[in-house]
Formats: structure tokens, C-alpha cells, sequence
């Protein structure tokens, strides 16, 4: 069997690991040369994700193909699944994906609440909608890591708005970021991990740490698992699914956004859970039972690193028992890109929070 990997960030590093474990062959492509995946395999190929012939020519040596990022051509991977390829998830959910706004107008179709948004095609459109200010603009496509979001408070931020394709949400009055991934494999077996509650960095609009489980109550995070389950057999997913979520002022959950593939918001699961999100991705595009999402600890956090141009020493975290660090091998990170994370195990949540904190200063 030989799996295909569009991509070769970090992303596809940690499949191929749990990929290895399965016994399966495992081929990657991406456009740059010195992808971190690249060094796990001796099938590498160096070619863009979003070229209709690379895709056709790299998904032609493989028997499944599936995706670590969201920036690939969905044409491309319909004709190899109309060749007889296995394409997870399938052409049509990355193009729903890939769309901001087509998310919305997909979850609002099957009574999934979101933040209300407008559509937004130029700068020059923005500035007549001064009466929908504050709010969040976000690019339709093509974001990434933050890039993609900033907030418009008055009309004076537009000048520096994006010009291009966008929604504008509605500015909402959040209590708590959490994220649920959940799996569904080709016979439709469903999994939920459990909740996390996430902390961004409100000026590069990156996820900082996060903590698990999300301290949301057993009704909150019933539901969050009830719509997790819903969004994930209404899209007829064929792996797992990051989605985010808002928790409101008063209560209300609405989601946010998602993203058909391993995610930052699971990486915790690799030490934190009996399978990892990983695992369980390969499980399903197998079409294997899915892994026990079990916690094997009370409390489980995670730490991105982020790249800002200083000297990496992790001495100091690699004498830590409780954590574990996962350096991803980035050559030439740009600052402000993901280069790293901490995973952190605690027997409360209250001692996790202050790990956490004696972690992220040794980071900084």
C-alpha cells in the first residue's frame, strides 16, 4: 500500500511516524525542497501542491492520497479518485474547506451556528460597510498560521485592509476559544477526542498554548461533541477534523472554523492519548477501527514554538519529566511560523497551568 502526502510540513513529519507504524509506504510532495517530511521518506517529491499536473503526475504512484494542509488542487485530486485512486477526505470537502465563506454557507445550511459575516470583495467595498465595524476581516482563501485575519475596529483600519475576497464577521464576545477533532473512517465508525481550550496570541492571531480537557461543563461539551459528530458525517468525512469553535459570553457555541486534517489543536494527543491524532487519521483512510481518544492523564497541555530570530537552548525543557519537546527541523523558518512544540503532562489542571508558565519563560 502506498499512501501519498500532499505536503511536507511538520504535519506530514508526525503522519509518516504513526504511518510506519501501520507498515505502510508513505510518499510526500511538496514545493519546497527542505520540508521537514522530506527527510522520513525516500519517496520525496519536490513540486506544488496547487499544480494540476504535479498532483496528477505524484497521485498516479500512489494507491490513497490524503492532505496535511488545505492548499492543494481539487480538480487534480478528482480526476485520480474518477482514475481509481482513494482520495481522503474527498475533493469536495477541501473545496468547501478552502472557501471561508463556503464553510459558513455549508454549516448554516445544516443548522450549525457560526458567527454571523458579510461578504466583503474589495477595500472599496469594506468602506461602505462602516456601519458593520467592529469586526473580523478574514480572507476567503489562502490563510494560513494567522495570516489571512485582522481586526477592523474603526474606519481608519481599513486603510490597511486586506484587498481581496473576504467575509466580515461580527465582532462576538468571546469567553473561551476550544477546539474538537473527530475522525470517521470509510465505514462511518464516528470518535471525538475531548475538547481543548485554547490561548492565542491576539497579535499574530496564533495559537500560544492550550489546555485539556476545555473546562466548558457537561453541557457545553456535549454539545461541542454533538456537533462535531453532526459536521463530520454531513460532510462524509474520511479522516479526522480540527474544529473550532467559540464558546460566548452567554453560552452560545458557534463555530469558527475547520480544517480536514491533523492540527495544531491535537498535537497534544501524541503523548497525551492512547492514539494520536495522527494514528487516527491513518486509521481512517484505512478504514481501520478507530484508537482509543482516551486521556492517560488528568490534564494535558501544549506549547507552539514560535520562530523569533533568537538561539534555540531546550536543555532546559529536555530535564523537564513532564514534558516532551518536538522540534520540527525547519531550515529558514520565517519568524512568526510554528518551529516547535511542548507537550506538558499534569496530575491536575492547576499544576499544568503553572508548567505551562515556567515553560513559556524558558522559551522566551
Amino acid at each position: 500500500m502506498q499512501l501519498g502526502i500532499l505536503g511536507g510540513g511538520q504535519l506530514g513529519s508526525m503522519l509518516i511516524k504513526s504511518a510506519i507504524d501501520f507498515g505502510i509506504n508513505v510518499a510526500v510532495m511538496d514545493k519546497n525542497e527542505n520540508a521537514p517530511a522530506g527527510k522520513y521518506t525516500n519517496l520525496f517529491t519536490c513540486a506544488d501542491p496547487l499544480n494540476y499536473d504535479d498532483v496528477v503526475k505524484f497521485g498516479k504512484q500512489c494507491d490513497i492520497i490524503t492532505i496535511e494542509k488545505e492548499a492543494v488542487n481539487t480538480e487534480a485530486l478528482s480526476y485520480l479518485r474518477d482514475s481509481g485512486k482513494q482520495v481522503f477526505p474527498s475533493p469536495e470537502l477541501i473545496a468547501i474547506v478552502q472557501d471561508k465563506h463556503m464553510q459558513k454557507e455549508f454549516l448554516l445550511k445544516h443548522d450549525i451556528a457560526v458567527v454571523p459575516s458579510i461578504l466583503i470583495n474589495s477595500k472599496a467595498e469594506l468602506q461602505q460597510q462602516s456601519s458593520k465595524l467592529p469586526g473580523c476581516l478574514k480572507l476567503r482563501r489562502n490563510g494560513y498560521d494567522g495570516n489571512g485575519v485582522m481586526m477592523i475596529h474603526t474606519e481608519k483600519d481599513v486603510e490597511n485592509a486586506f484587498d481581496a475576497p473576504c467575509i466580515l464577521e461580527e465582532k462576538v464576545d468571546i469567553k473561551q476559544e476550544i477546539s474538537v477533532i473527530v475522525s470517521r473512517n470509510v465505514s462511518g465508525e464516528v470518535a471525538c477526542y475531548d475538547a481543548v481550550a485554547m490561548v492565542f496570541n491576539n497579535e499574530k492571531h496564533l495559537l500560544d498554548y492550550q489546555i485539556c480537557p476545555a473546562d466548558i461543563g457537561e453541557d457545553l461539551k456535549d454539545k461541542a461533541y454533538n456537533t462535531a459528530i453532526k459536521i463530520a458525517n454531513e460532510l462524509e468525512l474520511v479522516g479526522i477534523l480540527a474544529i473550532e469553535m467559540f464558546v460566548t459570553s452567554d453560552n452560545i457555541l458557534l463555530v469558527n472554523e475547520l480544517a480536514p486534517r491533523p492540527h495544531n489543536s491535537g498535537h497534544h494527543t501524541i503523548e497525551g492519548c492512547a492514539s494520536s491524532q495522527y494514528e487516527q487519521h491513518i486509521r481512517a483512510i484505512m478504514n481501520y477501527p478507530p484508537g482509543d481518544t482516551r486521556l492517560l492523564y488528568n490534564a494535558v497541555g501544549m506549547i507552539n514554538i514560535i520562530e523569533n530570530g533568537k538561539p534555540n537552548d531546550f536543555t532546559k525543557i529536555w530535564s523537564r519529566p513532564n514534558a516532551h519537546l518536538h522540534y520540527y527541523g525547519k531550515i529558514n523558518s520565517k519568524p512568526g511560523r510554528k518551529i516547535g512544540h511542548v507537550t506538558i503532562t499534569g496530575s491536575t489542571t492547576e499544576n499544568l497551568i503553572v508548567d505551562i508558565a515556567t515553560v513559556k519563560n524558558i522559551l522566551n
